[in-house]
């Protein structure tokens, strides 16, 4: 088993401070098993509302759930959104018998039940699958090829790692997205799936998948809602600066697991990877999760103008303006659009972030940073 040792550490004190713990992320990405690392699975506290005995034993919440103490477990509580109501009720007693760590793969349902009923008295943590730091430098081929969640990443070969990956995708569309209150038809998400891989690391505009669907372009905003609130896309947001150069103000759109990325691509091995047109561009996408993920930040953005400059990443942390820029070179260098950037947009420090094993000085202010150090970012 890959241990998750940060995440871990994030739900214990979570835990240690608030009520009632939110634990999102997408289907497979590891909640239960994490989870169940603090409540095993055939406890009474154990609560899996996909399984009929815990359906059952909830028809009465309040009865069932009151007389529970220490930690207790709900996972894909966005399956009885009527429970949040009675989480309040209980959470609310003095002195309080009972904390509870509930898991949710529907981003949008979830957070709109929790801030309606459980204002200040939740707290969330996000999960995606395995990221680099938990799997190893050493895998980082393996892991930009298969993506991070555990099934596919942990498959025995690329073949079977494919098989997971269009078995996740049939059923997360046949299944999952039905039981979650998604009407439109799976053959139509589909297609539109497909259509975003090739959006991938692009600007959006609605009106070319709109076109080519033969839809409205409300509703393609409405899909990618969709696909954004269930964790399978980043819709990263630009960054206005108060400067006279003509910026561009549509998002970007980023698959948030690349092995995901290359099924709908077709790209079955590393030799089709590293020759594909949208290797760079998956490259790219991967580097800015990674990121996110190793560095945190409290805001998260990128920016570019309609002369050309351009930053894949601002981050907002700490205080601090943080450029990012992801090369997938062998010796990045300082370019004039990264000076613009740093510039322009008074950046306390610029990491370029490249597949190599050195960290180095470039200039002031701006150092390359292998991927597997981008955890150094602060």
């Amino acid at each position: 088993m890959i241990k998750r040792e940060v995440l871990q550490n994030a739900i214990r004190t979570a835990l240690g401070r608030s009520r009632i713990v939110a634990l999102i992320g997408p289907r497979q990405s590891g909640k239960t098993t994490l989870a169940r690392q603090f409540v095993p699975a055939d406890a009474l506290n154990y609560f899996d509302l996909e399984d009929l005995t815990s359906l059952t034993r909830l028809q009465e919440p309040m009865t069932a759930l009151r007389d529970l103490r220490g930690l207790v477990v709900i996972d894909e509580i966005q399956r009885m959104p009527n429970l949040f109501p009675v989480l309040r009720v209980l959470c609310d007693r003095n002195p309080l018998p009972a904390h509870f760590l509930i898991l949710g793969s529907a981003a949008p349902d979830l957070i709109r039940a929790s801030s309606e009923s459980l204002a200040g008295r939740i707290e969330t943590v996000s999960i995606s699958g395995f990221s680099l730091a938990e799997v190893g430098a050493d895998s980082l081929s393996r892991h930009w090829l298969r993506g991070g969640f555990p099934l596919s990443f942990l498959a025995s070969s690329d073949a079977d790692s494919l098989a997971w990956r269009k078995n996740f995708i049939q059923t997360f569309l046949e299944r999952d997205l039905p039981q979650w209150g998604v009407r439109t038809p799976a053959s139509t998400l589909l297609r539109f799936w497909t259509m975003l891989a090739h959006y991938h690391g692009q600007t959006w505009k609605a009106s070319e998948p709109a076109r080519s669907l033969g839809i409205s372009e409300p509703t393609t905003r409405q899909y990618l809602d969709i696909m954004e609130g269930v964790f399978m896309v980043r819709v990263l947001q630009p960054w206005f600066a108060n400067l006279k150069k003509r910026q561009v103000k549509a998002p970007k759109i980023y698959f948030r697991d690349t092995g995901l990325l290359h099924y709908l691509l077709g790209i079955r091995s590393e030799l089709d990877l590293q020759t594909h047109p949208k290797g760079g561009a998956s490259w790219e996408g991967y580097a800015i999760e990674e990121t996110i993920k190793a560095a945190a930040p409290d805001e998260v953005y990128y920016w570019a103008t309609h002369g050309g400059v351009e930053l894949d990443l601002l981050l907002l942390k700490n205080g601090r303006r943080i450029g990012v820029e992801c090369k997938r070179v062998d010796a990045p260098r300082l370019t004039p659009s990264m000076r613009a950037a740093l510039e322009d947009l008074e950046l306390d420090q610029l990491f370029i972030t490249y597949p190599g094993n050195l960290a180095y000085p470039i200039a002031e202010k701006v150092s390359a940073l292998p991927i597997p150090a981008i955890r150094n970012i602060e």
